[in-house]
Order: structure tokens, then sequence, then C-alpha cells
């Protein structure tokens, strides 16, 4: 792991060259509750995209993995954690890099696009919907979830579903939990047409928590639709459909 200072949070990374040659850079932005590694390393994204050429960027967002936990629910807003993104690209002096993000992490790909789209060849936004105009993330719920003693006081499946995975990543409970509060931020439809990137949609025909990625592209002036057939939220992001599926949109777009 290497790390860099984002306006005094610590912020771990990966950066990993292309198997041959230098390799357009792409920066890869992970999930809630996830870090780098589950992420795209035991999916196999970094060694799918570095055998196709490309040079592999992928942080801890701030309050995960290796990265600085915040305990301030403020700490956590979209734009301020595609503003660490924003700023290890500076770090690793890359002038534009695609983007490309899961979940929590395509929220910040959508804020990045709107606040730094100089920065960016692409969006990439996969488990991501609808629900980045009319939903909030995650169920507010999920921070209760965080905060309760043990995953045997949940009866929701959503939040056991949560809660297990953040044991299992050994996970900062408490800064999970602030996270959730804080990144809960829409963009409107009119901010979402103002992205004119080119932008590809990936979301799994069984995810329950994206919301549809047609209705979305609708709203996108340069986007495709990506339907990961019968996968949910968690199965859809390592499915082969959606790496070919980005490695097709990569090599198309300008």
């Amino acid at each position: 792991m290497r790390y860099f200072n984002s306006d005094g949070v610590s912020i771990a990374y990966i950066d990993v060259p292309p198997h041959e040659g230098q390799g357009d850079p792409i920066l890869l932005i992970h999930g809630f509750a996830s870090n780098h590694a589950v992420n795209w390393v035991n999916t196999l994204w970094v060694k799918t995209l570095t055998r196709e050429g490309y040079r592999v960027i992928a942080l801890d967002n701030r309050g995960h993995g290796e990265s600085e936990k915040l305990y301030d629910p403020e700490a956590y807003h979209s734009y301020r954690m595609a503003e660490d993104a924003r700023r290890l690209l500076d770090h690793l002096e890359i002038e534009r890099a695609d983007v490309m993000g899961y979940s929590m992490g395509a929220r910040i790909t959508a804020h990045m696009a709107l606040a730094s789209p100089e920065r960016m060849r692409s969006a990439l936004l996969g488990g991501l919907g609808i629900h980045l105009i009319d939903g909030v993330g995650l169920p507010l719920g999920i921070a209760h979830a965080m905060e309760v003693r043990s995953l045997d006081d949940l009866t929701d499946p959503m939040q056991r579903m949560f809660r297990a995975f953040a044991e299992q990543t050994g996970s900062d409970l408490k800064a999970l939990a602030a996270c959730i509060r804080g990144s809960r931020q829409a963009l409107t439809k009119e901010e979402v047409a103002s992205i004119t990137l080119p932008t590809l949609v990936a979301v799994g025909t069984n995810d329950d928590v994206a919301g549809s990625g047609p209705e979305l592209v609708k709203f996108l002036p340069n986007a495709t639709a990506l339907d990961i057939r019968g996968r949910d939220h968690n199965l859809a992001v390592g499915d082969k459909v959606h790496k070919q599926g980005v490695l097709e949109f990569l090599s198309k777009r300008p």
C-alpha cells in the first residue's frame, strides 16, 4: 500500500502498471464498507484491466480499509470524497483518467464528474442507477446496523447483510456509521444532464439497491446502459458481463 495526504486525511492506494507499455490510467473507487482489495483485487478487476494494458489506481475511501478513519458525518460528503480522488490524480501527476466507481463509489464518481470533469476521460457507474437522482444512497438504517451490539440484534435483511459484510472486511463500524450519515447526496436531473463525459451505467438486473440503470441513462446525454443479467448488487461487481462491457466501452471512448 502507498499513502498520500488529502487535505490532512491519510488516504491509502495502490498503483499497478499495465503488463506491457505505459497504458491509460483508470481510477477505481470502491463501495460502502468495502475497500480496494475486496472490491477490485479479489474480483480480478485489477488483473483484468492491467492485462488489457491499463494502469490501475485504486484507493481506500476515507473511513475504509487502510485509509484514515473519521467520525464526523460531514467529513464524508460525496464532494469531499470526490476531492480525495482528484487529489490522488494530482499526487500521481495524472492529468486525466477514466474513473470507475461501484455503488457509493459510483456516487462519488458522479460528483467528481460534476466538480472536476476536465480530469476525467470517462465515468463508469457500477451498481448505481436512477437512485443517483431519486435516492440518497443506502437506507439510513444501515448506520444503526453498524452501531448495534451484534448482528444478532438485527432482523432487517439489508441491515444484516451490510453489518455482516462490514464485519467480514474488518471495517471500523463507527466510521461506517458516520459515512452513511454524511454521504447521502442525490443529484438533480439538471446536474446529471450536465455530465457530458462518456458514461457507462452498469447495474445487475436483480439489484434492489441501485435503481434502474436504463432510467438513469435517459438523463445522461452521452451514456450507455449495461444490464448485468441475473445478478444482484453484490454479485454484479465482478461478473464477466460487467468486465466485458467495461472493456468494450473503454476501447470505444475517445
